[in-house]
This record gives C-alpha cells, structure tokens and sequence, in this order.
C-alpha cells in the first residue's frame, strides 16, 4: 500500500481573486504562494489556462509561468495546462523553450484540448482549431523540441534539441489513451471532474507505451482541498468553494466570495448534490481528516503525484491550508 508520505505534492493555480479584487494583487498572491510552496517541498507549481472567467486571472499562462519561475529558485514551474488547440504549436514549443532556457531543468508543459472557457469565448480563441486534431497537435508540438535537422524549415527558436516534460492533462477517456499511446505522463482533472478518474487510469496503464521520454506510467490526480487547524474552520473556508462551483453550475460566474457560517438556504437539494458529485475528491477538514482523505485518494488512485487546488477567501487561510498538507506529507517540517 502506497503511503501519502511516498507521494510527491504539487500545486494549481488559477491565480483566483475575490470578487471586486485587485488583479495585481492576485498575482502577487500567487507570487507568495509559490515562493511558500517552494519552501515547503512541493514538486511542482502549474498554472492553469482558463479565459474570460470573472475571478480568475490565468489567461496568460506562459507569462504568469515566467513570472513565478523569475520568483522562485528550485520549484518546477508549468502549465496545468496550455490548452493547445488555442494555440499554434510552433508558438508554445517557442514560449516553453524560452522559459526552459531562462530557467533550466525547472519548466513543465501540461496540454489540454479543451478551451478553458464558455463557448462563445471558444469561438474567438478558436478560430483555425476545434480540438479535434489534438492528438496531431501534440505531435506536431514535440517535433519542435527535438533536435534541429539540416535543412530543416521551419525550426522552434529557441526550443529545438531542448528537453522539457510533456503531460497530457484531461477529464475524459480520450486523454488516458493518447497519453499511454505516445508513453507521456498523464495528469486527471479529478479536481473538477472525477467521474471518470478510475477508469481513465486503468486505461493508460494497460495501455501505456515506453517511450523515450517515459519508462513507465505516472500519474498526477487533481484534487479539491481546504486545510484548516481543525474541522470547523475548514467547513467554514470551503464555503467559498462551493459557492464558486454553484456560481459556475448556475452559469454565474465570480471572483471568490467570502465563506459563510452555513450553505442552508443558498442552494436547493438538487443544487448541493451537483456540487458535491463535481467535487466528489474534496477533501476538507483539520489536519487529522485531511490526512485520512487524501491517504484515501492515493489508496484508490495508487497516484504517483498530487496535484492540490486549494481556494480561500483569505491568502493567509490558503497558504495555511497548503502548508498543512505539506507537513501531513513528510515534505515540510510539522
């Protein structure tokens, strides 16, 4: 049986905001948080690509990549994750590669095929790709990192001959048996939508093709976390969670509100059974229970790695959350 403590810890940003905050300040949130993530032993620091949301502020991802990566010393950095069919390939294999020479041995690349957004904003993203070429996209994205061949014409600069991870990143089947095809880490987005976790991982693991990249699978689950100094308090900050998954069910989105003493009232019985299956991987409470749930998870998952979504109304109740279960984990002092 796989021990938490033999897990790595990650963390996903969607640089969030409260609603009727600052921008800037919610980078500078997200600076702070990396810089404490680092000295608490996370593995990793990915931010996430998600447009025209209210509330969050990770629309450019490579920058905010650049940006923490410039504030930090050892901490990997990546994308969690580029949603390629946004995107030309030759363009992220040249922003990835910049960031790789800037900052060598730090730098992930996670790809996504969804767009991160409603559909409307899709639609103004999209406008030469629908995704349905994801998989000749990836392709076409390595390629760029391989070594330059004479004569070749068109070459990613920096980027070529350059080594830097690739995951892919999904929520759905599709994503578990491209990744095992072409032998990539897989990272699940369990942390917003799990219905599909178990299967997608007994999938990329029958599946899975060694590759040169990666000898053999390994899995990155998402997961949903409030981490408090005892039970209470954490059900308090995860109010603020749930009212963002509400928002987003009801098709209101926000910036984070602030908790509640209760959710009574604010949702209808069939409301608050759609949050709970979106957020079935949730885990919430003080350090015993936290350390129970997400033993629980890397019981299930047998996951090689962690990757932890914690959204409180209060950047001092964040960093307190993430610097519990870093400790629950043997990766920081207790």
């Amino acid at each position: 049986m796989k021990k938490l403590e033999d897990t790595a810890l990650s963390i996903l940003d969607l640089v969030t905001y409260p609603e009727g905050g600052d921008l800037t300040e919610a980078f500078r949130a997200s600076r702070e948080l990396a810089r404490h993530a680092e000295r608490l032993g996370y593995a990793r620091y990915w931010i996430a690509e998600h447009h025209n949301l209210e509330g969050i502020a990770s629309s450019a991802t490579v920058v905010v990549m650049g940006y923490i990566a410039a504030n930090t010393q050892k901490i990997r950095v990546g994308s969690g994750g580029i949603m390629l069919p946004n995107h030309a390939p030759l363009i992220v294999a040249e922003q990835v590669g910049t960031l790789e020479t800037m900052y060598p041995g730090r730098i992930d690349l996670g790809l996504g095929r969804a767009p991160g957004t409603d559909p409307l904003t899709s639609r103004a993203l999209r406008r030469h790709s629908t995704g349905a070429d994801f998989d000749l996209e990836v392709q076409e994205l390595v390629s760029y990192f391989a070594p330059a061949r004479a004569g070749q014409a068109v070459r990613a600069i920096p980027g070529a001959g350059i080594e830097v991870p690739v995951w892919i990143l999904g929520s759905s089947l599709y994503s578990a048996h491209l990744a095992a095809k072409i032998g990539r880490p897989y990272a699940f987005a369990s942390h917003f939508a799990p219905g599909d976790l178990l299967q997608a991982l007994e999938i990329y693991r029958a599946e899975f093709r060694p590759s040169a990249a990666l000898a053999e699978p390994r899995v990155m689950v998402g997961v949903p976390m409030v981490a408090a100094d005892d039970d209470i308090e954490a059900e308090r900050l995860a109010t603020s969670m749930y009212l963002r998954t509400l928002g987003i069910l009801r098709g209101q989105r926000a910036g984070l509100q602030p908790p509640v003493e209760s959710m009574d009232g604010l949702w209808t019985r069939s409301e608050q059974l759609a949050v709970a299956e979106r957020m079935a991987l949730l885990v919430v409470g003080g350090p015993q229970r936290v350390r129970e749930g997400l033993q629980q998870i890397v019981d299930a998952t047998r996951a090689d790695e962690l990757i932890l979504v914690s959204e409180t109304w209060e950047r001092r109740a964040r960093l307190r959350s993430f610097e519990i279960a870093a400790q629950l984990a043997g990766k920081a002092p207790a």
